[in-house]
């Protein structure tokens, strides 16, 4: 499975103004209708799972730029003007408690769709465990949607939000089949500090898993045991014979959070009921948050198999290939790539050209492009 994106995104409060939600609506119809007759329903969610492309449709159909409700709103305009029926194409899901809609959404799409339901609700499911379990980086999810085309193909679009710093993080997920051990592709943003990043580490993985058949009794001591070594308050750090130099500022951050450890053990208790035979099943069983906390402090500090403490925002990319943190008008974080930038406009652009849209709505949409356009060219 692969992650093709992250955005950083900033709260901005209010509504989209109801004069606005109708004109989105046709703009939306409007260019759909002309992207499944160019490139049907597959392209286009390789598109969308590409967060430059999905923002620069966002601007084209009227939501600010660099909103978090260009995530929530753009998907809820979708999901309002796609007929699974007619479009061999299905948005499910949502914000809130709509997200958990998933599963029943996938059994009631039309019989064209080519879906292994059961697999799809349990992948949906899973992918939303891993951004809140595998990778813990101070986003609380609050939106979930399951894209997918009559062949069987989809994607994930959910989104986060950092209480602390007010900016959402949407990320994307395009279909293939192992959510908790492909590695991630191509992500870049604003760097977050104390970040739990499980997902990256092969050795943290295994060595969590066999921790999963332990005892759990004796994962509460040896939680307990590493927290004295973490504060320097053990035998073991006053000799120096623990491994807490091995841990960087900002991943002690990362297990001083609160952690309820009588809860940690009957959690532990419970998923040993299921027999998991790996930590899919494990996430799948109950293993939340503050467990996989507790099992990789114990597997970092006294079987020295770490887990990442890096943001995977912030790896390496292909600019063919990437996300970005939105906030480029301005240069900050950095300035947006422009030749990419450039080849979503245009694309665009030529969609609006051809889309059937009356006259108004049409010159509007280019309005919208162009101003876009003029901002990449100053400088974003």
């Amino acid at each position: 499975m692969e992650i093709i994106g992250i955005s950083d995104l900033p709260l901005h409060y209010g509504k989209v103004p109801n004069w606005l939600i109708p004109i989105m609506r046709r703009l939306s119809r409007a260019i759909l209708d002309v992207m499944i007759l160019e490139w049907g329903p597959d392209k286009i969610l390789e598109k969308l799972s590409n967060p430059l492309w999905f923002q620069g449709f966002n601007n084209v159909i009227g939501m600010d730029w660099d909103s978090s409700g260009s995530t929530t709103v753009t998907l809820g305009i979708l999901k309002e003007v796609v007929n699974p029926k007619d479009d061999g194409l299905a948005i499910t899901g949502g914000k809130g408690k709509s997200s958990l809609n998933v599963p029943k959404e996938l059994e009631s799409l039309p019989s064209r769709f080519n879906l292994n339901v059961k697999r799809l609700a349990r992948i949906s499911k899973l992918i939303a465990k891993v951004d809140t379990t595998l990778l813990q980086d101070g986003h609380e999810l609050y939106h979930h949607s399951l894209l997918v085309s009559e062949s069987g193909r989809w994607i994930v679009i959910q989104q986060g939000m950092n209480p602390q710093t007010r900016f959402a993080r949407r990320y994307h997920w395009k279909s293939v089949n192992d959510p908790v051990n492909q590695e991630r592709e191509a992500l870049a943003g604003v760097k977050s500090k104390a970040v739990l990043n499980v997902h990256a580490s092969v050795n943290a993985k295994r060595t969590i898993m066999d921790l999963l058949r332990e005892n759990p009794q004796k994962l509460e001591r040896d939680y307990l045991r590493s927290m004295a070594i973490l504060k320097g308050q053990s035998l073991e750090s006053w000799m120096g014979t623990g491994t807490i130099g091995a841990i960087s500022s900002e991943a002690k951050l990362v297990y001083m959070r609160p952690v309820d450890v009588k809860r940690i053990v009957k959690v532990i208790y419970e998923v040993q009921q299921g027999s998991p035979s790996d930590l899919e099943d494990a996430l799948l069983l109950g293993v939340g948050p503050s467990t996989m906390r507790a099992l990789s402090l114990i597997s970092d500090l006294i079987y020295r198999d770490p887990p990442s403490y890096e943001d995977p925002v912030n790896a390496p990319y292909d600019p063919f290939k990437y996300a970005y943190a939105i906030g480029g008008k301005d240069g900050i974080p950095f300035p947006v790539n422009r030749e990419i930038a450039f080849e979503v406009i245009q694309t665009l652009e030529d969609f609006v050209t051809i889309a059937k849209l009356e006259k108004k709505d049409k010159a509007l949409a280019l309005n919208k492009l162009r101003d876009l356009r003029l901002g990449v060219k100053e400088g974003a």
